[in-house]
């Protein structure tokens, strides 16, 4: 774990440029006066398949792209850091996945932005962290929470305008993803020759210097060194001594 949770500029770089390259996007609908809408999922169709890739990068309006900037890049952020080792494939997964559920459950309409991956993202942090037992990930899931509790109210059909359907697809696959990579999720920590399981005491030849009792096997005798003449003379400038002469009584 220690090694993992360094500070590297890929924490802030990757998510700011995977942000970056949506909001790239709705500058050119909105500088060429162009609409990408139809790029998006069309549930049971099979030009609507294409949305499980572009739909991610398009969305209805500025409004709607700025709700979704901040927690995309929070919880790409908190991906990166956390699970670097398997960052990359959770954001192709969730991606993948959660638009294919999209296109299979929602209702026969265009679902279009990211929210489906930030809902994913969300979701794998929180189980993640539950299902790793460690308690710096438990506080991960914890701060998770905190921030984005009140996201699970729009994976229900409460508004006609929000794709409810993206949101439950992204959450369910966060889940899956977050059971799945339960043991990967904490890098292997570095173990010494002893700590394998391979490790036999008795081939050890450090092992073999010790006796059933723990003491060293014809330990070696410490060699006399012989003192320079100059160090001998320190040495003896250090020895002080004193005579105390204490005078006798004459009768």
């Amino acid at each position: 774990m220690n090694s993992q949770l360094k500070y590297t500029d890929g924490i802030w770089f990757y998510p700011f440029m995977l942000t970056l390259a949506i909001w790239f996007v709705k500058v050119l609908e909105v500088r060429y006066n162009l609409y990408f809408t139809a790029f998006g999922i069309l549930p049971r169709t099979f030009s609507g398949l294409r949305g499980v890739v572009f739909s991610p990068f398009i969305h209805a309006d500025l409004k709607h792209l700025w709700a979704n900037t901040a927690p995309f890049f929070v919880t790409s952020a908190m991906l990166y850091y956390f699970y670097r080792n398997i960052f990359w494939k959770l954001l192709l997964y969730g991606i993948l996945f959660s638009g294919l559920v999209t296109w299979l459950i929602a209702r026969q309409s265009y679902h279009i932005g990211i929210s489906g991956l930030i809902y994913a993202n969300v979701s794998f942090l929180f189980f993640a962290g539950v299902f790793s037992k460690n308690y710096r990930l438990m506080a991960v899931s914890l701060l998770i929470i905190f921030l984005y509790g009140g996201m699970i109210w729009y994976i229900f059909p409460t508004e006609k305008s929000i794709s409810w359907e993206g949101h439950l697809s992204g959450l369910l696959v966060g889940f899956i993803m977050a059971f799945y990579y339960r043991n990967q999720v904490l890098p292997k920590e570095k173990k010494y020759a002893w700590e394998q399981e391979y490790y036999n005491p008795e081939q050890d030849e450090f092992m073999q210097s010790f006796d059933e009792n723990g003491n060293f096997i014809d330990p070696p005798e410490e060699p006399e060194i012989p003192l320079e003449p100059e160090m001998l003379r320190e040495e003896q400038a250090k020895v002080k001594i004193v005579y105390t002469i204490k005078p006798t009584k004459k009768d």
